[in-house]
């Protein structure tokens, strides 16, 4: 099967096209957002996959919206991701870290001191965000940013690009999907700007792609890739008049950057509005490089997306968590473990990695 030959990614010879898709555990160190021997052992118990590509990770304090999710912008937090990195690389496999700042996406009981809720446009956020200090609480008014502050962000993201590279890993990802920070200045929805980073299409692009220039130029184009969620509603994002033009254009600028990967997520598997085919015709047809599909993936479909080169690479997301051997047990047609996601994002080993495996328990 296509699904478990190797395959080229840049300077990268990957064991099979199966990805472990970025998903947000929340068992980073409390007080510094640093991954430790625990996330390490996670980590390198799912390095059978082709590529890992971690959780949401933030370059800035200001990121850090959700309790317990992991940074890259200090040398503890480095040091931390360097354990990860040795264990996936000791297994033989290869591992990105997605670049995730959280914007608007925040509650300020989630952020270290002097840290700011920054978002494209000024606001509060419907909904409410989970604290570990006081539980559920509605998000935080974010401030709109300056030109200052986009400088400093786009700073963050090239240095925590360069740090993620000294702390093993094989490349990055910058997550411009799912409503975070990026996605906010992509979407008509969310960017009320009205200077040369709002209004349009070329304009609330021009933060992801200096991000992506300027992260190319600092660590190379072949270890820079891009999650995309067209169509995506997660935290309050919606359908807009030019959604398929942003994205098309989008892809074409992409491309002319050279980025390894684009990584399109569709979630109509949780709800979301489906990505219509046509939408990702014209990011195939603007982007020439390596495609990431990701969104309910089961063998049977992962394999016929291969077979019709629809795209090169097929990412799994939650049938990781309760599989640590998932690979193998694809391979097999072996039973797959459903997770429990009442322990998705609480601290410990429980529901972490505790899953078993074919050949026992996981250690």
């Amino acid at each position: 099967m296509k699904l478990f030959e190797s395959f080229q990614l840049g300077s990268k010879t990957l064991s099979n096209r199966i990805v472990m898709a970025p998903m947000t555990r929340s068992r980073a160190h409390a007080s510094t957002n640093a991954p430790d021997e625990l996330v390490a052992t996670y980590y390198g118990q799912r390095a059978d996959a082709g590529l890992i590509i971690t959780e949401g990770t933030s370059p800035s304090p200001n990121g850090l919206g959700y309790p317990r999710i992991p940074g890259l912008f200090s040398k503890a937090q480095a040091d931390g991701w360097r354990l990860v990195t040795d264990a996936v690389h000791e297994k033989g496999g290869h591992i990105f870290v997605q670049l995730m700042h959280t914007g608007r996406v925040t509650h300020k009981d989630n952020l270290p001191e002097g840290a700011e809720v920054l978002a494209p446009t000024g606001g509060t956020l419907v909904g409410e965000m989970y604290t570990d200090a006081n539980g559920m609480q509605p998000h935080s008014t974010a401030r709109e940013m300056t030109s200052e502050d986009i400088q400093q962000a786009i700073r963050e993201y090239v240095d925590s690009a360069k740090l993620a590279i000294e702390a093993g890993f094989d490349g990055v990802e910058l997550h411009a999907a799912n409503g975070y920070l990026l996605a906010q200045f992509l979407s008509a929805h969310s960017n009320k700007r009205t200077d040369h980073y709002g209004g349009s299409i070329e304009s609330r692009a021009r933060f992801i792609l200096e991000i992506a220039e300027q992260t190319v130029a600092a660590i190379g184009k072949d270890k820079v890739g891009i999650r995309l969620s067209p169509y995506g509603i997660l935290n309050d994002m919606a359908v807009y008049d030019s959604i398929d033009e942003t994205f098309e254009y989008l892809a074409g600028a992409l491309d002319k950057l050279g980025l390894v990967y684009v990584h399109l997520v569709d979630h109509s598997s949780m709800g979301a509005p489906a990505v219509p085919p046509t939408v990702v015709e014209r990011i195939r047809q603007a982007y020439k490089g390596n495609l990431i599909l990701s969104g309910g993936y089961d063998k049977a479909r992962a394999e016929e997306n291969l077979q019709k080169e629809a795209g090169e690479l097929i990412a799994f997301g939650r049938p990781f968590i309760g599989n640590p051997d998932l690979v193998q047990r694809l391979q097999t047609g072996a039973e797959l473990v459903d997770a429990d996601q009442s322990t998705f994002y609480t601290p410990g080993a429980k529901g972490y990695t505790d899953y078993p495996s074919l050949v026992g328990t996981a250690e």
